[in-house]
């Protein structure tokens, strides 16, 4: 890669900017000042930047993240803060949310910038399983997990939901596991059976479980058998 376009992704600036930097002599490639933006990176290069290392991003790249409520799972929003607050990575901005979760949902969030990788999460056709803690309202009536499983009409929709496993937890707790991802689907599916969702958690993306040891907030790489998972085949 180029040393302007490596620049100019590291410290958020336009080329423009970057060869001004360039000049200004604050640029070091293995301890040797450089000032050509056209100088060609290897993945053994050492850049420093006022003497902070730079660090290359040689391979995409996947993270589960805790989520908190009061974020938003894109990469930009004008009104909301962002997961993005709390990815402490080079150019952060280039990762994505592979699922995404409502602002005042909680849990599972996988980041990556690996498109693909998240589009076989994501797609409709692969129905990649996801499971909930749900807070409800009201208790849970007795026949729900079987109208679940049957699949529900959800408003506005002219097929019902694929089928789903309904576990309960308590009186009004439950694990819920569906298998695609309708806009707001798990709160629209208990509004269908007249409750109410008060609370909602994602524990699973796949076969991918959110890490007991993430308070809200931190995240941690995937390990290598936790991203072959997507896209494997599923175990009987």
């Amino acid at each position: 890669m180029r040393l302007d376009k490596f620049l100019s992704q590291q410290l958020g600036i336009s080329r423009a900017l970057v060869q001004r930097e360039l000049r200004a002599k604050r640029v070091t490639v293995d301890g040797d000042m450089v000032k050509q933006g056209a100088f060609q990176l290897r993945a053994e290069h050492e850049v420093r930047f006022d003497d902070r290392v730079l660090r290359q991003i040689l391979a995409p790249r996947y993270f589960m993240l805790h989520k908190p409520q009061g974020y938003v799972c894109s990469t930009d929003d004008p009104d909301h803060p962002t997961v993005l607050y709390f990815m402490d990575e080079p150019v952060p901005d280039k990762l994505h949310a592979a699922g995404r979760l409502d602002i005042d949902t909680t849990g599972l969030v996988l980041m990556t910038d690996d498109g693909r990788w998240s589009h076989w999460i994501t797609s409709p056709r692969h129905h990649c399983e996801k499971t909930y803690l749900v807070a409800l309202e009201d208790p849970l009536g007795g026949d729900i997990a079987r109208q679940f499983t049957e699949g529900v009409m959800l408003n506005g929709e002219k097929l019902p939901t694929r089928p789903a496993r309904l576990e309960q937890l308590a009186e009004r707790e439950v694990r819920l596991t569906i298998s695609e991802g309708r806009y707001h689907q798990v709160k629209r599916m208990f509004a269908a059976v007249g409750n109410h969702v008060v609370a909602l958690h994602r524990e699973r993306v796949g076969a991918i479980v959110l890490d007991a040891g993430l308070a809200p907030g931190e995240y941690r790489a995937l390990t290598d058998d936790e991203i072959a998972s997507v896209g494997a085949p599923a175990r009987p």
